[in-house]
């Protein structure tokens, strides 16, 4: 790892992500767990902002997308993301949606109902495809043997 690389992961790590949270936090008033990794491509709704509710350890790639307003219906509504998941690039989750803990929802997919726990979903509308898996941090997939290891 070059000089230059590692001075860019010191920065985004220790001002740009912290600095981030602060905002999501302290400005717009969402609730957001410990240790959640958000990408700056990432688009929350600033509409209905106190409306976002992330569990600890989850991961939301860039492009993803979590709407908390529904604007044809005049609707402001809650958005809750459990623990350890992972939401794909380009996901869409609706207003009014529950995402359980330890879900995979893969790139592209539109959740649009309710997510119960431990399970991968995909497509628009998105799908269970998998059930009782078991995930990590930041929605990392683990093994079944090594589950008990690494288990929070």
């Amino acid at each position: 790892m070059s000089l230059l690389s590692k001075f860019r992961t010191f920065v985004h790590r220790n001002i740009v992500q912290p600095s981030m949270m602060f905002w999501y936090r302290s400005v717009y008033g969402m609730d957001i767990g410990r240790d959640v990794r958000i990408s700056m491509g990432a688009r929350l709704d600033r509409t209905n902002p106190k409306g976002v509710h992330i569990g600890d350890f989850t991961a939301i790639t860039s492009g993803a997308g979590i709407l908390t307003h529904d604007f044809v219906n005049r609707v402001h509504t809650e958005v809750y993301i459990g623990r350890n998941c992972f939401i794909g690039f380009g996901a869409v989750i609706l207003p009014g949606v529950r995402i359980g803990d330890s879900v995979i929802v893969t790139a592209n997919s539109v959740v649009g109902r309710d997510v119960p726990s431990n399970c991968i979903v995909m497509g628009n509308p998105a799908r269970v495809v998998e059930n009782n898996i078991v995930t990590g941090y930041w929605g990392i997939r683990l093994d079944k043997g090594n589950a008990t290891e690494i288990e929070l």
